[in-house]
């Protein structure tokens, strides 16, 4: 054989087999075959609709685990009536309770329900005699969250945003007592530790003593964003929390206690003010509140979680029917996964400080109240009821601006900031931008009346930047939430849906991309990856056409190849 009828043979060859490898299934593949396509050609140079085979959901979350259904109901918990909570994972109402009343002031029956210490929210004397204490000291300590432990194989302790999700994160937490974990059977945080920051509640005059107690490997501060308060204290010790221009920062071990007394009211933020192109970021952040004076009123301090706020203020029930406090930010997964690289202080403030750089950001996770969908679902979701003024605070804390998208609904816009808007310019939309560090008070009218709301049903709440909808770029994701009518919940506190099976969502494979999206219909079969497991007979008719070509012109190639010339 010649070398160029060799060398036509083997072309042909590599064509007929480089062709086959990208008709066949991934399933069909060796695995580093796939590997090594994946890696030369990128993810959509090879995957097609998987067969039956092909994927499975794997291990599947429960909707709604709801493993404390006492929790929901409206009760009173030493003297504080705590509001209803129909949502699936409700709010412990002894933290309420102890969070209303100081830690130091309830029974131990009820602090011994939670984690808090004695002293996580001290609250002693009634200076204006008004009938509520008017000094408040609050202890916060620093956790870290799915960080690297050398003592466990995954990250610890356990945080998920959404199913098999688990970004590292930094976070303010209310001073706790035992350990970081649920119990010693699991690796699960304890609820305590979580994102975002609590928000705090003060009333406008009271003195807030707010204690840093830096229980991390790295130097932190606290920074009052928009909230009254001198540049130092009494003692003429830095009270602004930022290192360049007020103090130093409050290293591991240390503490530090910011003296104020907030004298304008509003929808506020505090955060760390050390590297804040990375802490703020990372999660050391929360909703701050001022409230207004009022007689006998006492105030949910902390607010874990945010959410909804089960003991609002006499001033927002004078106007309200109920409170929720709504707090977005967006993660970078590059930075996120950098405390899980290593167990070391020194490398993880060089990894952090300086290998990662801010100005190459992308953020991969979108978060409300620091959950993802579907996790959303069972914590932050606003229920209502026909006919309710409803207020809600939002905070964004992301590095980039959000476009909140109100489905059923127009809201109106009463505070910028904690600034209230001028009553006859104060506008009334379905979507309400925020930028970075912006905070909106919204007033949500649950009115039938075509313009406020259309009616009862289960309405979506979320970023309408399409991006901000998706965790890791899977779609539903982010930090889709919704206004639920309580007609339209179940006695679990999960909302009606209109036939949608939400089961793949459950499963940590949905947000690694192996289940196909819309492998929940039956007729979806002409989708490609986007659609159903099925192969379907069009499918497998197309590949034996496209087979029988590349056999048939394989065939004829080596049929010329190998024909002799006749004649003499």
């Amino acid at each position: 054989m010649s070398r160029l009828r060799l060398l036509t043979v083997s072309v042909l060859i590599l064509v007929f087999l480089g062709s086959v490898i990208f008709v066949l299934p991934r399933s069909w593949l060796p695995q580093t075959v796939q590997d090594w396509l994946y890696a030369s050609f990128g993810e959509s140079s090879y995957r097609r609709p998987p067969d039956t085979t092909d994927v499975a959901l794997g291990p599947v979350e429960p909707f709604c685990p709801n493993p404390r259904p006492d929790w929901r109901p409206q009760q009173v918990v030493a003297g504080v009536t705590v509001e209803e909570s129909l949502v699936c994972e409700p709010d412990n109402p002894a933290e309420v309770a102890a969070f209303v009343r100081g830690t130091n002031n309830v029974p131990m029956a009820v602090l011994m329900q939670t984690r808090l210490t004695p002293t996580t929210v001290v609250k002693d004397e009634d200076r204006d005699g008004d009938g509520d204490p008017d000094v408040i000291h609050v202890r916060l300590e620093v956790a870290e969250l799915n960080g690297r432990s050398p003592d466990v194989p995954g990250p610890f302790p356990r945080y998920a945003i959404a199913p098999g999700v688990q970004p590292g994160l930094w976070v303010f937490a209310p001073k706790t007592r035992g350990m970081a974990t649920e119990n010693f059977d699991t690796d699960v945080a304890h609820p305590s530790l979580r994102a975002p920051a609590p928000v705090i509640r003060v009333e406008q005059g009271d003195r807030l003593r707010l204690t840093l107690e830096n229980t991390h490997y790295l130097p932190h501060t606290i920074h009052l964003h928009g909230v009254d308060h001198p540049f130092v204290d009494s003692a003429g010790e830095g009270n602004d929390g930022v290192p360049i221009a007020s103090e130093l920062p409050v290293l591991p071990g240390q503490s530090r206690t910011y003296d104020l007394t907030p004298r304008q009211t509003g929808t506020m933020f505090y955060h760390c003010h050390v590297q804040p192109n990375v802490h703020i970021l990372m999660g050391l952040q929360g909703m701050f509140v001022v409230e207004e004076n009022r007689p006998d009123n006492w105030l949910q301090t902390l607010n874990p979680g945010a959410g909804q706020v089960r003991f609002p203020s006499r001033a927002v029930r004078q106007t309200y029917d109920r409170e929720y406090d709504l707090h977005y930010q967006d993660l970078d997964r590059s930075l996120h996964e950098l405390i899980q690289t290593a167990n070391d202080p020194r490398l993880l403030a060089e990894a952090t400080n300086r290998r990662y750089d801010i100005t190459d950001q992308t953020p991969d996770y979108f978060v409300l109240n620091g959950r993802s969908f579907p996790y959303t679902m069972r914590e932050s979701l606003v229920v209502v009821k026909p006919d309710q003024d409803v207020k809600l605070r939002v905070l964004n804390g992301g590095a980039e601006g959000i476009a909140l998208h109100t489905h059923g609904h127009k809201v109106r816009i009463t505070h910028y900031d904690g600034v209230e808007h001028n009553p006859a310019a104060q506008i009334t939309r379905d979507v309400v931008w925020l930028g970075p560090a912006q905070r909106l008070d919204l007033h949500l009218r649950t009115v039938n009346d075509g313009l406020h709301n259309y009616g009862p049903g289960v309405w979506l709440l979320h970023d309408h930047r399409e991006k901000g909808i998706t965790t890791n770029g899977v779609n539903p994701g982010g930090n889709i939430s919704a206004i639920v009518y309580e007609s339209f919940l179940t006695e679990s506190g999960w909302p009606k849906t209109q036939g949608m099976d939400w089961t793949p969502f459950f499963s940590p494979a949905y947000y690694q991309k192996n289940i196909p999206i819309w492998g929940v219909l039956d007729d979806a079969g002409l989708l490609g990856q986007a659609g159903s497991q099925r192969l379907g007979w069009v499918r497998a008719a197309l590949l034996g056409l496209v087979g029988g070509l590349l056999l048939g012109g394989v065939a004829a190639g080596l049929r010329a190849v190998f024909r002799r010339p006749r004649g003499g």
